[in-house]
């Protein structure tokens, strides 16, 4: 029998100490933050490097927040007027904006974007100037801000600006995540989960580093009409958990404890009345009141329909200054992960939108009647397929490319 090898104290530990070192570099993106930094104090926006301070928040309570869009033109003359070109991304979702300074938007420009963000998922601009502070502004517009327990803040201070940053000095670690599990809605475990949210690039890499957005309204709408009326009855459970056990893996402090919230499978968003599949891969843990399986089953099926059906999403490419303002009470999304050693470097505004509501409780305290977004835009281009169920309309087929 061969002799066992033994370290002394004497020994080096090269093995362990590369081993150690190589795991000081990797993460995972999703509930581990970046804390790397390249050292680069040359980088032109190195105040906006993240940063976390050691603040202590208490509990979010319940704030009031007016819906900006319900006071909009539903022809969106003033915003759509201004912009030199409406370019849409795809049927299901994300328009561009051309033309348009989000630094000079009027206020009934801003209410229209708000309905413009909500019917379209996500809208896109590039070229802005915009700083951070006149981003923060136009958030406000949309609701009171966030500020996020666990992810980072600009070392200049600012508490309500989400701080994206990727350098050479850490890349993501494929053994710590899925895919899939990157897919969500930004703390959709809060009270008030956000709405109209913006992201800007500053500093991006050459090709790679694409964010996508999944519909939940899309969705819903590929559903059979059973399952819609199923899913309509349940709530889900969303928790904060273990984001905030990954900050602390992380040696990060928590500045606010962990929340776990119940909301809606099925969400109305009250600037369209749409109704929205509402939950992500990141935060939602199980269906309430259901045996286990079950709700592992329905969960997985909801979340492979997001990450996966490509007819309900649409990708973006960066550039610096491009900004993305998108409605996350309708929309998942996820980062892409490939360009590493590159810098990718992004500030997001957060305003909170209202407690999220169910289909019921919306018809009961508006009136009104809740609807399925694609069969309200086909509609619109004199489709009736729910009258007819499409019969002669057109038959059932498939493609292909």
């Amino acid at each position: 029998m061969a002799p066992v090898a033994t370290k002394t104290d004497s020994e080096p530990s090269s093995n362990l100490e590369a081993l150690k070192n190589e795991a000081s570099k990797v993460f995972n993106p999703f509930y581990s933050p970046s804390i790397g930094d390249d050292g680069n104090t040359d980088y032109k926006y190195a105040d906006f490097k993240p940063t976390f301070p050691v603040l202590t928040w208490p509990p979010l309570e319940e704030k009031e927040v007016t819906e900006r869009a319900l006071f909009a033109d539903l022809q969106k003359k003033t915003l759509l007027g201004a912009a030199t070109k409406v370019k849409h991304y795809t049927p299901a979702l994300g328009t561009e904006l051309e033309g348009i300074d989000l630094r000079q938007l009027s206020d009934v420009q801003k209410d229209e974007l708000a309905l413009l963000v909500a019917e379209r998922g996500v809208v896109f601009f590039r070229d802005q100037e915009i700083n951070i502070h006149e981003q923060l502004d136009l958030a406000r517009h949309f609701g009171p801000l966030h500020k996020h327990a666990t992810t980072p803040i600009p070392k200049s201070g600012l508490e309500e600006v989400h701080v994206v940053y990727n350098d050479s000095s850490r890349r993501p670690d494929p053994t710590a995540f899925s895919k899939t599990e990157l897919w969500h809605s930004d703390v959709s475990y809060e009270i008030q989960p956000p709405s109209v949210t913006s992201l800007k690039v500053i500093t991006g890499p050459e090709y790679g580093g694409d964010t996508l957005w999944s519909s939940g309204y899309a969705l819903y709408s590929s559903l059979s009409p059973g399952f819609q009326k199923y899913l309509e009855g349940l709530s889900a459970l969303h928790s904060a958990v273990a984001q905030a056990d990954g900050a602390r893996a992380a040696g990060l402090h928590v500045r606010r404890e962990p929340i776990e919230s119940v909301h809606p499978v099925v969400r109305v968003n009250p600037a369209t009345g749409w109704k929205s599949v509402y939950v992500n891969p990141g935060f939602t843990r199980r269906i309430v009141g259901v045996p286990k399986a079950e709700s592992d089953a329905i969960l997985n099926f909801l979340f492979q329909s997001l990450a996966e059906n490509t007819d309900s999403q649409v990708r973006f490419h960066w550039e610096p200054n491009s900004i993305a303002i998108w409605d996350n009470r309708v929309v998942v999304h996820s980062a892409t992960f490939d360009f590493w050693p590159a810098t990718r470097h992004a500030l997001r505004a957060t305003p909170h939108g209202e407690k999220p509501t169910s289909v019921e409780d919306y018809e009961k305290n508006t009136g009104k009647v809740a609807n399925d977004r694609q069969l309200e835009i086909w509609k619109q281009q004199g489709v009736d397929v729910q009258a007819n169920g499409g019969a002669n309309i057109s038959k059932p087929r498939g493609y292909n490319d």
